[in-house]
């Protein structure tokens, strides 16, 4: 089967509901560890046959957004998500309470439930409908983003096809590019704030409902992180400032230089060499191939995996008109299938998001053996090791993907793990200050975004841009609407897989990827700090972790003549 065979049918939720409730009650009252074993593999049986539809639809409506099917679909899902999950937290009340709890570890291992101890403190009823409008909120944002049209040089693009342009050699070109691709979140800057603005007091309502401080502390439980809080993350923002920024200041030094400029606009950010930057060297399905060959290399497990995804067809790479933006990577539980998406737009990041993606698919492919979908995949910092790790455990071949370029493409990607550091943070940050701070009005937002900005990149200058000096820049991250403090995670991530990156290209560690395969296979039955240890990395907590990685990599970067290439 590929996955145009998959078959999509809405849930019938009545009946779902009938049979979910009454698999939990005997839940309740099982006297025996057979019984009780039988009824949950009933029960995860039940969850993953849900799981398995929603991901059907959200992947077919993000690669359409104009499909009529399923936006109404999209309206089932708003509404019903919540309700599954009451049905869901109802059963987790009472297998944390089992007296078999214990003797369930190989069904369940220690962190399903803790995770199902943090569901029921962040899940009521009461506030059901306050999830369906957060729902149908961020679909709002989805869909302006998705329909986005911009006229550019006598041609209508996405926004995910204007990003080439932004790389243009031609400055004029990537100013105009610049400008015409902020107009569209200009003219449409009532909608986006109507849409936030209406999500932090939706959300922010959310967690009083369930009796939290703000929606920070609400979503630290939410996104279960257990090994870490918001006061150790504030610290390690601290020393993103004081070891980071500096090493971007001296990196965006190197660029002017390369650029022959006296000074970087923003718009000249995304262009690294003179001569234009490193670009695959071939169409779609010559990367597709290439990425093959390279899996088939690497080893005897991303060859299998790879031969799978691309056999059963679930890759979805191009942009094109009314597919959603980004870049991502799920799993469809029934089909036991990775499947990843993305925007491929003739640009260098057309390999990064590939390996990205293909990091997280090969870690829940090594992970089927765990049949609860809650723990089939690690948290979220934790599976963004496995997708950055990637593309640098990936280097050896990347010559394959941009032949005479591949030292430009090296050097830009190593350089770029550095300076997205500091805006990862940003985003972090100006997210705990708006849900600390709800009331603000949307000008406020921007002024705290324009703040905090100034102080993580003091090397964006928007002086000739009147919108992005006032701060609207983050209506374009699309996590910051569509999931909420989901971005600390990948400068967590980041610092963990420049370790992989030096431990493979620079040490020759010959376990390097024994302890990345490793990580892979434990799916989400460990936290975050556990699979650290597991894969014999330091921690990003831990002091001097930090300024002892970005060193490695500035050390690489400063033996490279950056002119020459």
């Amino acid at each position: 089967m590929t996955f145009s065979d998959y078959t999509y049918v809405r849930p019938d939720y009545p009946a779902f509901k009938q049979t979910f409730a009454e698999k939990t009650a005997k839940l309740a009252t099982a006297t025996s560890l057979a019984e009780t074993r039988q009824l949950v593999q009933d029960i995860t049986t039940l969850l993953r046959q849900i799981d398995t539809q929603a991901n059907l639809w959200y992947i077919r409506h993000s690669i359409d957004m104009t499909d009529e099917f399923y936006n109404q679909e999209t309206k089932f899902w708003n509404e019903h998500t919540p309700l599954f999950d009451e049905l869901t937290t109802d059963y987790y009340r009472v297998i944390v309470a089992s007296p078999f709890r214990q003797d369930l570890s190989d069904l369940l291992p220690d962190t399903f439930f803790m995770q199902a101890e943090n569901k029921i403190k962040t899940f009521s009823a009461a506030a059901i409908p306050l999830f369906q409008k957060e729902n149908e909120l961020v679909d709002d944002y989805n869909k302006l983003i998705a329909g986005a049209e911009i006229n550019f040089q006598g041609q209508s693009y996405n926004l995910s096809q204007m990003i080439p342009f932004g790389q243009s050699t031609d400055r004029d070109v990537r100013q105009a590019a610049s400008e015409a691709t902020t107009a569209y979140y200009v003219d449409h800057e009532e909608e986006f704030d109507r849409i936030y603005d209406q999500l932090v007091k939706v959300r922010t309502e959310i967690a009083q409902t369930l009796g939290f401080k703000d929606y920070v502390d609400y979503s630290y439980l939410k996104m279960n992180r257990f090994d870490y809080n918001r006061e150790m993350v504030k610290v390690y923002r601290q020393e993103i400032l004081k070891h980071i920024v500096p090493i971007v200041a001296q990196l965006r030094e190197r660029q002017a230089k390369r650029l022959q400029l006296d000074s970087l606009k923003h718009y000249d950010l995304a262009l690294t060499f003179l001569d234009g930057n490193a670009r695959p060297q071939g169409d779609p399905d010559f990367i597709l191939a290439q990425a093959q060959t390279m899996y088939r290399e690497l080893s005897k497990e991303t060859g299998e995996f790879f031969d799978f995804m691309v056999e059963h067809q679930l890759l979805d790479l191009v942009a094109k008109t009314g597919k959603d933006s980004g870049g991502y990577c799920t799993y469809i539980a029934d089909y036991q299938s990775p499947f990843i998406f993305s925007n491929f737009n003739g640009t260098k990041g057309d390999i990064d998001v590939l390996t990205h993606e293909a990091g997280h698919a090969f870690q829940v492919y090594r992970s089927r053996w765990i049949q609860s979908p809650e723990v089939i995949w690690p948290t979220y910092e934790t599976c963004e090791i496995h997708s950055m790790s990637m593309e640098f455990l990936t280097w050896p071949w990347m010559d394959r993907f941009f032949k005479d370029q591949v030292d430009k493409y090296k050097f830009s990607h190593l350089a770029d793990a550095l300076t997205f550091l500091p805006y990862g943070v940003l985003v972090d940050h100006f997210q705990q200050e708006v849900y600390e701070q709800p009331n603000m009005t949307p000008a406020e937002r921007k002024a705290t975004w324009a703040r905090l900005q100034a102080l993580y990149l003091p090397d964006r200058d928007y002086s000739d841009s009147e919108a992005l000096s006032r701060g609207i820049f983050w209506y374009r991250q699309g996590h910051i609407f569509a999931s909420p403090f989901y971005y600390i995670d990948y400068t967590l991530a980041q610092v963990c897989a420049l370790q992989f990156w030096k431990r493979s290209q620079v040490d020759q560690d010959p376990t390097a990827w024994a302890d990345y395969l490793a990580i892979c296979d434990l799916g989400g039955s460990k936290t975050f700090l556990q699979v650290i240890e597991t894969a014999h990395l330091n921690s990003p907590f831990q002091p001097g972790a930090l300024e002892t990685t970005a060193k490695a990599a500035t050390d690489w970067l400063n033996a490279i003549d950056d002119r020459q290439l």
